[in-house]
């Protein structure tokens, strides 16, 4: 995953080009192989950064669009990119062990994942370029309706300073419209690069049922510790609820 300039252009300085793997998405974003193999459309990883998910969601049969600024440049810059978003992830585990609990994985094992991740999107972004997308919210190129399942993970509400609640409230109802109605689209986290939560959330929240667009805060247990992770989920308000993805 990757927290991209939401103007357009290549990561900034300080913007992290993460390159996690597919069994952190599960994760991360309360999925598993089983769902993801079941899928009736693409994914869309938005943004997706130096991600391995592509790459090894193809082996389940699921096909990956990812979309980031950062394709704008050359994959081997973007690897480069997050070759130093890894030594900045290492940094903040230090600094930070409250916000990264992973009992009796130390860091740097947990880190190798991401190596492999970044290398399997380089490989991949080489052999299927199609299938990354330099682009931005809160403007996609897609047609509505367009993917079965959208994540978008560390970048609305890990990055405040980039996107304030405006820009906030436009991001998600673009993620909505570029998803099928019979689909969802999960957000998360719902706090900052410190752990300080969203305080305007539930005004967001408001806003986009202005728009038509329900949302849930689903809460589920952090397989690496059982401590309990939120995620936003949203979809078309006025289409019937069908089973989860």
């Amino acid at each position: 995953m990757t927290d991209p300039d939401p103007a357009g252009g290549p990561p900034g300085p300080d913007v992290l080009v993460t390159s996690r793997p597919l069994d952190e998405y599960c994760g991360l974003f309360d999925l598993t192989r089983a769902r993801l193999a079941a899928l009736p459309g693409p994914l869309l990883d938005c943004p997706g950064g130096a991600a391995g998910l592509a790459a090894e969601a193809r082996e389940l049969g699921c096909r990956v669009i990812a979309v980031d600024p950062a394709y704008a440049l050359p994959p081997p810059v973007v690897a480069a990119h997050a070759l130093a978003a890894r030594a900045s992830m290492a940094a903040a585990m230090a600094a930070r062990p409250q916000l990264y609990p992973r009992p009796g994985r130390r860091p740097e094992r947990y880190l190798r994942s991401w190596d492999r991740a970044r290398r399997l999107f380089a490989a991949d972004s080489a052999l299927h370029p199609e299938q990354y997308v330099a682009a931005a919210l809160p403007r996609l190129p897609f047609a509505d309706g367009a993917f079965a399942l959208t994540l978008s993970g560390y970048l609305l509400f890990a990055y405040p300073e980039l996107f304030g609640p405006e820009l906030q409230l436009a991001a998600l109802a673009e993620l909505v419209r570029v998803t099928s109605p019979a689909g969802e689209v999960r957000v998360q986290p719902l706090h900052d690069g410190y752990g300080r939560r969203c305080g305007h959330l539930d005004a967001l929240r408001h806003a986009l049922g202005e728009r038509r667009i329900a949302s849930e805060i689903r809460r589920f247990p952090r397989p690496e510790d059982g401590r309990t992770r939120r995620l936003l989920v949203l979809r078309a308000a006025d289409h019937r609820r069908r089973s989860r993805p």
